[in-house]
């Protein structure tokens, strides 16, 4: 009897595991079948947690670019979260922001300057509170670990267009390049053959968001000539502003109708900042409609509203949570299924 009653438990144990297992996956693979196919999902708007989502009604509640944020993230619904990559004295990518550990961690000077070995000694403080974690510099591998199966991962390049390779390696390793998106700005032709040939000599299987901003291009056409050289299923556009400006009207040139029209043709969604930058004006990405607008000023219909009626389907955000809740609310999240319905191939190498 005893060891019938262990068989059982061992099988519910196992069928238990398998199950979490299976959701998880299941998770990440409609998230993943969203960002594929933007024409499919124009009624939805997905979020990105900027520096992996720390931050909650203008308050940071968890260290940057730590685990303990995606796990945050990943509890509030969040798609995407994006972390910065840097390298050690050693050549170990890492999970860091500044090239200098002073702001975020309990360590002082470079990250180039430390070994791993000597950089899993700095523990990770929460900005503002400065309550220091338990947590230490994550490398790419844990926070890859972390996401795998559960959410997307945008990885910003802190370093050199080449470095971009030995990422996505690190990634392929762990079987989960699909997962990883990469991106680069693009602003002439020049600057698309430098970084298109960077992306062929890395091959397919992850995917590459190009990224235009509005203070080096004028004409939503050029989005036809990136969509030609590389086939995002994404492209980042940014509508910069200076310190006078007012509320955006229009969203700036690239935001416009030709645009989203040609993202419809292109099959890509529109991504756009809205969270802030230290030093810099609020909503310096969004043409002042950024988070702020959004939580201190309580106007989000004003800057995430004002996006996604400009045919914005990724939001990238300090403020996650505010965020899901206010498009919730506004019918611009459709609700992910328990389980997944049965999904084609996913096209995952958007570099041609």
């Amino acid at each position: 009897m005893r060891t019938i009653r262990l068989g059982l438990l061992i099988s519910s144990m196992l069928a238990a595991l398998c199950s979490q297992s299976f959701a998880a996956e299941t998770r990440a693979r409609q998230i993943l079948d969203r960002f594929e196919h933007a024409n499919q999902w124009r009624d939805h708007i997905m979020v990105a947690a900027h520096r992996a989502g720390s931050m909650q009604a203008a308050k940071t509640l968890y260290a940057e670019n730590s685990i303990a944020s995606v796990e945050g993230s990943i509890a509030l619904g969040v798609e995407i979260v994006e972390v910065d990559i840097r390298r050690t004295k050693d050549g170990e990518f890492v999970v860091m922001h500044d090239s200098w550990l002073d702001r975020t961690t309990t360590c002082k000077g470079e990250v180039i300057a430390y070994t791993l070995a000597k950089l899993r000694s700095c523990r990770l403080v929460v900005e503002g509170t400065g309550a220091v974690t338990g947590e230490t510099v994550s490398t790419l591998r844990e926070m890859l670990i972390a996401t795998r199966d559960r959410i997307l991962i945008n990885l910003d390049n802190k370093l050199e267009l080449g470095d971009l390779a030995g990422m996505i390696a690190v990634a392929r390793h762990l079987g989960m390049a699909e997962q990883v998106i990469v991106k680069e700005n693009l602003w002439n032709q020049n600057r698309i053959s430098t970084v298109k040939a960077a992306m062929d000599s890395i091959s397919g299987g992850f995917q590459f968001m190009p990224i235009i901003a509005d203070d080096a291009v004028h004409d939503s056409g050029f989005a036809n000539i990136v969509d030609h050289a590389f086939s995002p299923r994404a492209i980042e556009l940014i509508n910069w502003r200076d310190g006078a400006q007012r509320l955006t009207e229009t969203g700036g040139p690239l935001f416009s109708t030709h645009m989203r029209a040609a993202a419809v043709r292109g099959d890509w969604h529109i991504w756009a900042d809205t969270y802030a930058i230290v030093n810099k004006p609020g909503g310096f990405l969004a043409g002042s409609r950024g988070d702020e607008l959004a939580v201190k000023a309580s106007l989000p219909a004003e800057a995430w509203g004002f996006w996604a009626e400009r045919g914005v389907t990724i939001i990238q955000t300090d403020e996650p949570k505010a965020a899901i809740e206010w498009l919730s609310e506004n019918g611009y999240r459709v609700p992910y299924a328990v389980q997944a319905r049965p999904a084609e191939p996913a096209k995952t190498a958007s570099i041609n």
